[in-house]
This record gives C-alpha cells, sequence and structure tokens, in this order.
C-alpha cells in the first residue's frame, strides 16, 4: 500500500477522528486527546492518512517551526552540519521544521507508509515551500532511530546519547538538488 491509497487531510478544529491504534499509548494519547488542542493553539499542525473504505485513520503526523541551535560543547557534530552551508550562509542559528509525532496504526505498519510519509514531508518543505526551512528535525523514540537513521536522518547531539529520546536531523538541501537531476 502507498499513500496514494489513502486519503490525506489536515486535522481541524471539527474533525471528528476515526479510530487508531498504534503499539505506544503516548502516541495514541496525543493524536485522541491533544493534537485539536495543539492546532488550536498554534501549537503545530496535525495532518491525517485515512482509510475510508475500512473508517481508519492510518497513520498520522504533527509538524511544527523549530530550528537548529549552534551548541558549543557539541562542535564537532556543528561543524559537520555547517560545512552543508556557504560560508557566507552560515549561522548561529539554522529554520527547521519539527515532527512532533509520526505514528502508524498496528493494522497497517511494516508497509513502508512511515517512509512515504517522511518523504512526503521532505517534497513538501522543498517545492512551493512558503517559508525558509533547510532542516527536518525530530526527537526520536529510542526504538524508532533505526528507522529515521535509514531515512537518513542524523544526530544533532551526542549529550542526549542515554536519554528516552534522540535529537536527529534531516538536510532538506541534498534532497532537492537530487530532484533536479
Amino acid at each position: 500500500m502507498a499513500l496514494q491509497d489513502f486519503d490525506l487531510l489536515p486535522l481541524r478544529a471539527d474533525t471528528a477522528i476515526k479510530p487508531f491504534k498504534c503499539k505506544d499509548s503516548d502516541l495514541n494519547g496525543f493524536l485522541l486527546e491533544d493534537a485539536q488542542k495543539y492546532l488550536e493553539n498554534l501549537m503545530a499542525v496535525t495532518y491525517l492518512l485515512e482509510d475510508n473504505a475500512n473508517g481508519k485513520t492510518v497513520a498520522y503526523y504533527s509538524l511544527l517551526n523549530d530550528k537548529i541551535t549552534f551548541d558549543p560543547e557539541q562542535r564537532s557534530i556543528w561543524n559537520r552540519l555547517s560545512r552543508k552551508i556557504p560560508n557566507a550562509k552560515r549561522r548561529k542559528h539554522y529554520p527547521a521544521v519539527k515532527i512532533g509525532r509520526l505514528a502508524i496504526s498496528e493494522s497497517y505498519s511494516g508497509q513502508g507508509l512511515g517512509r512515504d510519509i517522511l518523504r512526503l514531508i521532505k517534497y513538501t518543505f522543498t517545492h512551493g515551500n512558503r517559508t525558509g526551512c533547510r532542516f527536518i528535525t525530530v526527537d526520536a523514540y529510542r526504538d524508532a532511530v533505526g528507522f529515521y537513521e535509514n531515512c537518513g536522518f542524523e544526530f544533532i547531539s551526542e549529550k542526549d546519547r542515554d536519554d528516552a529520546t534522540r535529537l536527529m536531523y534531516f538536510d532538506l538541501k541534498p534532497f532537492l538538488d537530487a530532484g533536479k537531476q
């Protein structure tokens, strides 16, 4: 199955959320209890992937603004990241969009939908985007780190190595450049 097999729509204040259950209770709770509150308070926008034939939410993701900030304690990582930016454009902060949540329903997991959603987000922020956005960031749950690494994300810091989540980034410029070839 692919994204085009489903309906993708932004969550609205009056959206009736179809049944959804993934393996993580925090992700379930966010969609069912918090996503509309985040929208109403201009904190994040959530997008639903729906299977109308089965009356279910297949997946969802939420996006919010972010930035990557220079951390002097992580100079080697910052230098690697900054080398990707021309000297005249280098800064102490770079604009980013954060994936606040990304979840796939248990009954649809393992079908490549997460990877397809990441490709869609990458495309959205490199084609027709309304603001400058160089990076995608995510606080990846420990069990999702491998997934994000396989999708081209890198670690921003080593300070969170033992935390429940790891801050990761994806540079959109090579994605954009690859699409021009």
